[in-house]
């Protein structure tokens, strides 16, 4: 069988494309769908008072991401050695047999575990990721990229919805069997309809350069490194607002019943954004390079987070999260993109855990700074404090690019033939 350049992509990147959308926007749905409901489930295994039932909440709800950090180099790792295609097929799998089995717990610890359980076992939309940054045609990948993040951000904007609708029908329980299915069926998509294009990676190749693998194959850390760096960060910048969101609302907002919907419009507020921009702004860094988008988009996020602070309305703070939410969609996939054009395809699994990794930790370290400056420091710390990271972050990657002459994002030519 002939292999695909990375230049033209495999044959069938497109039909791999909308089967992992709907793979992910389905995952995620699964996977969020439980936190409207997860501290009335704990109280249901046993757990009392409502104060311990919202810290046991948090633990079975942080145990999942810990684990997926843990494991994501692994699995990338695995992605590169046995292919992508069986990655999928193993996340969708086992995530829909822990998917159920969560249903099926009797204490707590059960809960924790199977969260941690789930945590290891899955990462589809991260192995979706590495696939379609590895076949897809390097003039397109931005702009699937894009698309692939919309399709994550659109199912951690549903999964609540579907998770605050379908308890009072059916049953916690019942919820968590229909989220099991859910992924069942993007099991059988992945199976029946991904086709993966192996890359001969030994062809021409001394017996060193086949050996290699992993960090000792990349032509240049520094954008690299980077792109680990900025993906912590964006997450950290978009979490940290978490701990304290529904208290400043309540600051903002006069009448006490619209605290907690208004504090529902401002977390979707900064997905919404991203879903309908990741695409779009995906097909930009195809034009224009991915480097001077993400430093773009961290510089804009970095100003629309000061007048955040300043807020005066709960309308306002809705509108700059939506614009913000604009911005960041353009950095997951671009940095996803950079890092493709930087690393052979032999490691691009390897490396993207890494980063996968690492969004993860700002997912876990965001909320947990925003709490600790809010209590501290006041509310309003939080979001200035973001914001020099951020500006931070725009520079630091403008002096990275600059220097390692990635400007293009296209990567040195070593990486190309990976």
């Amino acid at each position: 069988m002939s292999s695909a350049t990375p230049a033209d992509g495999a044959p069938h990147w497109q039909r791999n494309l909308y089967v992992c959308l709907f793979g992910s926007f389905t995952t995620i749905v699964a996977m969020t769908l439980l936190l409207p409901f997860l501290p009335l489930y704990v109280q249901q295994l046993g757990v009392h008072p409502a104060a311990a039932a919202v810290q046991w909440s948090g633990v079975a709800f942080g145990a999942t991401f810990l684990a997926a950090a843990l494991v994501s180099p692994l699995w990338g790792r695995m992605a590169d050695r046995y292919g992508r295609k069986l990655i999928l097929i193993r996340a969708s799998l086992g995530m829909a047999v822990v998917m159920s089995l969560l249903g099926l717990a009797q204490n707590v610890w059960q809960l924790v575990g199977l969260r941690f359980l789930a945590g290891l076992v899955g990462g589809y939309a991260s192995g979706a990721t590495v696939m379609i940054a590895t076949q897809t045609p390097r003039g397109r990948t931005g702009w699937a990229l894009g698309t692939l993040a919309s399709g994550v951000m659109a199912g951690s904007l549903v999964g609540p919805l579907v998770g605050g609708a379908l308890p009072p029908l059916i049953g916690i329980r019942n919820t968590f069997f229909i989220a099991g299915a859910m992924i069942f069926c993007a099991f059988i998509a992945t199976t029946l309809l991904v086709k993966e294009q192996p890359v001969d990676r030994t062809r021409g190749k001394s017996h060193e350069e086949r050996a290699a693998t992993g960090w000792a194959t990349v032509p240049d850390l520094r954008p690299v490194l980077a792109m680990l760096f900025t993906s912590g960060l964006l997450m950290f910048a978009n979490m940290s607002i978490e701990p304290i969101i529904t208290v400043y609302v309540g600051q903002l907002v006069h009448d006490a019943r619209h605290v907690t919907l208004v504090s529902g419009f401002v977390m979707s507020a900064s997905a919404l954004g991203s879903v309908l921009a990741a695409s779009r702004v995906g097909r930009l860094a195809d034009r224009i390079g991915a480097p001077k988008v993400i430093v773009t988009c961290l510089s804009v996020c970095a100003v629309l987070l000061v007048p955040q602070a300043f807020v005066t309305s709960g309308l306002q703070l809705v509108v700059l999260r939506f614009l913000m939410g604009l911005a960041l969609a353009g950095l997951l996939p671009c940095i996803t993109s950079v890092i493709r054009h930087n690393v052979p395809d032999r490691s691009a699994g390897y490396i993207l855990g890494y980063a996968t990794s690492a969004n993860y930790a700002g997912q876990v370290t965001g909320p947990l700074a925003g709490g600790f400056v809010g209590a501290h420091f006041g509310m309003q710390s939080v979001f200035l404090i973001t914001s020099a990271l951020m500006l931070c972050g725009a520079l630091f990657n403008g002096w990275v690019f600059r220097g390692s002459g990635s400007g293009s994002g296209s990567g040195s030519a070593s990486a190309r033939g990976g």
